[in-house]
Formats: structure tokens, C-alpha cells, sequence
């Protein structure tokens, strides 16, 4: 058993490879096709008459001396200013994540604490809130926003998804915080800490992967979200997403659809990046949310 054994573990690292090798491929073939084309002309990219035409670009050499043009780029960031959409993406991320991590800490760590039976029926509430289609939720803000002339900016969005992103939040962070004993809490107070030094010197540290794996999710929320940006913000303070369905819709226009192209490979860039730096506190991050403590 031993020898074959021996002789059958060769063969299955090479297969386990192969496989993760053939996985990696296919999932990350969508994005390397959209970059790659991202340097091509509409009609290399979108041919009909020759599916090769888009990796040889033909038409991209007659028309920029080279087979890769960065003609889309230029379009969307200069021409079509899609500098101002990430930049409103960028803000509007940041003040969702703070906001909601800051909530959700303080609200999480509360009821984790809680003796009182309410508790349970807080979070279940919570999540039928969530589990509420987001369009139901927008349509609810959009009568004050109109009558109080706050539609169309920021603020709005943040306020809306915010809300949605909430109950998520306080769910994850409160089963982050069951699986730090109570005792750290105790011995903390002990040492004459009061409950909030023993909440922020003590409980915050031991569980920060919690809190950075959680104020992801909340990042990607707002950063990938449609109906809330499209719904809520005038055109000129649209956000990634929304501005890139802006440039699908215009598709009679030879080059817009490039500019989306251009667009998606910038707004999927950082995601990459993100997660590349944030690898270890989100691993450690769910693992310390599945294993008690």
C-alpha cells in the first residue's frame, strides 16, 4: 500500500496542479481578454468577419501605426472624464466603509455583550432589512431627498447604502466578537480599564482581521454597486459603475464601447490590488469567524 501510494502521489500533484493550473486560466480568462482587447480598435475587438482580428489588429495597425492603441483609455479618462467617476467612487467607499465599520463595532461588540433575550430579534430584524430588494429601499429615500433638494449628490448614496450595508455588517462583526471570550473583557476592567478602553485597547486588536475582512465586503458593496449610484446621483457626480453603463448606451457612436471596455479594465484593477494586499487578514479574518475561540 505504501508503494503505491508512493507511485500515486506524483501523479496526483501533477493533476492537482494541471487543474488549478486549467481553473486559474478560465477563471481569469474574462478579465485578460477584456485588458487585452482594451488596447484595440471597436472593430478589431467586436469583429464579426474574424474572431482572430482581435488578437492580431489589423485594423488597430492601419489606424494607430501599431496592433495596441490607447485610444480607449484616452476617450474614457480625458474625453469622457472618467477620472471624476472614480474619484466619486473613491469617496463614496471610504465614507461607507468608515461609517458602517464604525456602527457596526460598536453596535456588534454591544449586542455581543447583551444579556438581555431582545438581542436575537435586533439581528434578525436586521436581516430582514437586508434581505428587503435594494430597488424597494431606494424608492423609500427618493421622496425626501426630492423634497429636501438633496437628490443627485453623494451624501445621498452614502446615507442609502450606508442603510442597506448595515445589518450585513452588524451580523458579521457581532459573530466576530461571540468568539472572543468574555473574559478578556473582565480581566481588562479589572486592571482598571473602563468598558469602552477595555472595548478599544484590548477586544479591537484580537479581532482587527474581523474588522478589516468585514470593511471589504463593505467596500465592495458601494464600489460595485448600480441601482443606489444610478438612481440617487445626477450625471455629474456619477460614480465607476453607472459611468460605464453611460458609455454602453451610447454604442452608435464608433469608440464609446471601447471607452467602457478601457473603463472596466480601470475600475477591476484595483480590486485585484486590494485583495493581492489585504490576502492575510482576509483569510484570517473568515477563518476566525468559523472557529471558536
Amino acid at each position: 500500500m505504501d508503494a503505491a501510494a508512493r507511485h500515486r502521489s506524483p501523479a496526483l500533484k501533477i493533476f492537482s496542479a494541471l487543474f488549478i493550473i486549467i481553473w486559474l486560466v478560465i477563471a481569469a480568462f474574462p478579465f485578460l481578454w477584456t485588458f487585452w482587447g482594451s488596447f484595440k480598435v471597436e472593430l478589431d475587438f467586436f469583429s464579426k468577419a474574424d474572431w482572430m482580428n482581435a488578437l492580431t489588429g489589423p485594423l488597430t495597425v492601419l489606424k494607430a501605426g501599431s496592433p495596441f492603441t490607447g485610444e480607449g483609455y484616452e476617450g474614457a479618462w480625458i474625453q469622457e472624464e472618467f477620472w471624476r467617476a472614480v474619484l466619486n467612487s473613491f469617496l463614496v467607499c471610504f465614507f461607507v466603509v468608515c461609517t458602517s465599520l464604525t456602527i457596526g463595532t460598536l453596535g456588534g461588540y454591544a449586542l455581543s455583550r447583551s444579556g438581555f433575550r431582545y438581542t436575537i430579534w435586533l439581528l434578525i430584524i436586521a436581516l430582514i432589512f437586508r434581505a428587503l430588494p435594494q430597488m424597494t429601499l431606494v424608492s423609500g429615500y427618493l421622496l425626501p431627498f426630492f423634497e429636501w433638494n438633496l437628490w443627485g449628490i453623494l451624501p445621498t448614496s452614502i446615507i442609502v447604502l450606508v442603510a442597506i450595508n448595515q445589518p450585513f455588517t452588524l451580523w458579521m462583526l457581532h459573530s466576530f466578537f461571540e468568539k472572543i471570550p468574555k473574559d478578556l473583557d473582565e480581566a481588562a476592567m479589572v486592571d482598571g480599564c473602563t468598558r469602552f478602553q477595555a472595548f478599544r485597547h484590548v477586544i479591537i486588536p484580537v479581532m482587527w482581521p474581523g474588522v478589516i475582512t468585514t470593511g471589504l465586503f463593505s467596500f465592495l458593496l458601494a464600489y460595485n454597486d448600480f441601482i443606489v449610484t444610478s438612481m440617487l446621483l445626477s450625471k455629474e457626480n456619477q460614480t465607476m459603475v453607472p459611468k460605464i453603463a453611460s458609455f454602453l448606451g451610447t454604442t452608435q457612436t464608433e469608440g464609446n464601447v471601447m471607452f467602457a471596455v478601457a473603463a472596466v479594465v480601470s475600475a477591476t484593477a484595483p480590486l485585484f490590488v486590494l485583495v493581492m494586499f489585504f490576502q492575510r487578514q482576509i483569510v484570517s479574518g473568515l477563518t476566525a469567524g468559523a472557529v471558536k475561540g
